[in-house]
């Protein structure tokens, strides 16, 4: 437990100094769109690649995929039916909130809490190339087609432009391929890799300044319902899935269901922001579940820490 409490302490120095900076203003207005921009495009995709290359197949085909996808599942058909149904929202205002309640932080976050709290990098690995080959791609189509354009075949394909799906493929392939890359080749990755962790923490904590929560017209319904899928549902369903259904392992219950319990992926906010729908619900389901997280996350340690 000592060590789990020591990996928090170590991602909220770094959060922390990440907003002392972003509130100095000292590296600029452009700062945080010039490290999510370096993290994105070159250290994520690096870390990833390297991460995945040298992973134990074991664990990028595992019950730990099943546990995830159907907790995001069970998510978000939950948020579906109430946003459809019972509120009576868009198709593309409920896939938002559907995203928010069920596409998980697993590279910002993730990586991080993986390191420290989980002991392995490679856990959120088998989760980002999920989401990022099938229920982005998913969401994406709902939301292009709210505005009228764009194939399904279209909108898939460009998925395939983004840097981390990239890194992630090249990576499961090596692995699966069994290619041992030699040092000299694996190193650069490695060396630009070691970049993205303590930039991730560092950029969101900057984002973390000047933001206002649950402003009138926001859609506080919606972010309350995500918040609290993304907060409790989804980790209780990776718990029932993982602990009675499944019969884990200690040490891969307790990843699966620290994994689901990760905040919602600023992917979302992008993908809302591109298509302009739902943009304020989110935002603040973003900044409600990252916050919330780190507490769930510890709760879920002192009670399913194998060690």
């Amino acid at each position: 437990m000592a060590g789990v409490l020591e990996g928090f302490g170590i991602i909220a120095f770094v959060i922390l100094a990440g907003y002392v900076l972003g509130v100095s203003g000292v590296l600029g207005p452009d700062a945080r769109r010039v490290l999510s921009r370096f993290v994105f495009f070159a250290a994520s995709p690096c870390l990833l690649f390297t991460v995945l290359a040298t992973a134990d197949t074991k664990v990028l085909i595992s019950p730990l995929l099943l546990v995830s996808a159907g907790s995001a599942i069970v998510v978000v058909v939950i948020s579906l039916l109430v946003s459809r149904l019972v509120w009576h929202r868009t198709g593309a205002q409920s896939m938002v909130t559907a995203f928010a309640s069920g596409y998980v932080n697993a590279n910002n976050i993730g990586l991080p809490v993986a390191i420290y709290v989980l002991g392995s990098a490679a856990y959120p690995a088998p989760v980002i190339l999920l989401q990022l080959l099938v229920y982005a791609p998913a969401g994406l189509v709902v939301l292009e087609h709210s505005r009228g354009g764009g194939s399904v075949l279209r909108t898939v394909l460009l998925s395939f432009r983004n840097p981390l799906l990239l890194g992630s493929l090249l990576g499961t392939v090596v692995a699966l391929a069994h290619v041992q890359l030699p040092a000299p080749v694996l190193e650069p990755f490695r060396l630009i890799g070691g970049a993205a962790v303590p930039l991730m923490l560092m950029g969101f904590g900057m984002s973390l300044h000047g933001q206002r929560v649950l402003e009138p017209g926001s859609g506080r319904r919606d972010v309350a319902l995500a918040t609290a899928l993304k907060l409790v549902g989804m980790p209780l369903a990776a718990w029932v899935l993982g602990g009675p259904l499944l019969h884990l392992d200690p040490r891969t219950l307790h990843a699966a269901v620290t994994l689901a319990a990760l905040p919602t992926a600023q992917n979302v906010l992008v993908y809302a922001s591109r298509y302009d729908r739902s943009v304020l619900v989110a935002r603040d389901a973003v900044l409600l579940t990252t916050l919330g997280s780190l507490p769930v996350v510890l709760v879920v340690s002192l009670l399913l820490s194998p060690g």
